[in-house]
């Protein structure tokens, strides 16, 4: 039973479309399943963290993640611009690179950059406060049951990506050529926005 209600706040937690949303359409479109499914990694292993957080005393993790929320939400907002500003496509025309295999690096710099995105997310992580405790998952857990909570929190997390990524890449030779286009458009204006209102809502 903690195994699959981990599923769900893995599924749950991941399926709004967000900045991290955005970002894995965003690079599944320019590169393929396999860099949206190592940007959806990234996000995994965050959730994983604060899961593992929350299912161990997260009492005194929220009470340092309070001290350091201005930081944190400046480093996000700014972090997500950046992506904004880099991640516009030069041109007037979709360059597709789907079909080149993405070099390991590559995908693991990715992995990287969606981890210290979501990290670095205060929200995300009174989020899953509000949820452990809502649920009384977060008091008096054996540890089988915390590890097998954990580990639900991050399948079910990438089980999400997974669909995603997969449902993009599979659509992506069937629209039009100037719809990666418009979508990385879109999608670094919309980071652009999450960025702005993370430098609001980190200053407020």
């Amino acid at each position: 039973m903690m195994f699959l209600k981990g599923l769900a706040i893995g599924v749950a937690i991941a399926a709004p479309v967000g900045p991290i949303g955005v970002l894995c359409i965003q690079r599944t479109l320019a590169r393929g399943f396999l860099a949206g499914l190592a940007g959806g990694l990234g996000t995994a292993l965050a959730d994983f963290t604060f899961a593992t957080a929350a299912a161990t005393g997260f009492a005194v993790f929220r009470e340092i993640v309070a001290q350091i929320a201005l930081p944190l939400g400046l480093m996000g907002g700014a972090f997500l611009i950046y992506l904004a500003v880099t991640g516009w496509p030069r041109g007037t025309t979709a360059t597709p690179r789907a079909a080149a295999a993405p070099e390991a690096r590559g995908l693991w710099r990715t992995t990287l950059v969606t981890y210290g995105l979501t990290i670095t997310n205060p929200p995300t992580i009174l989020l899953f406060a509000a949820i452990f405790a809502g649920l009384g998952l977060a008091e008096g857990s054996a540890p089988l049951a915390t590890a097998a909570l954990v580990a639900g929190v991050f399948l079910g997390s990438m089980a999400w990506w997974a669909f995603l990524s997969g449902l993009v890449a599979a659509l992506h030779h069937r629209l039009p050529p100037a719809f990666a286009l418009w979508t990385a458009r879109v999608s670094s204006l919309t980071m652009a926005g999450f960025g702005l209102w993370a430098f609001a809502t980190a200053l407020r």
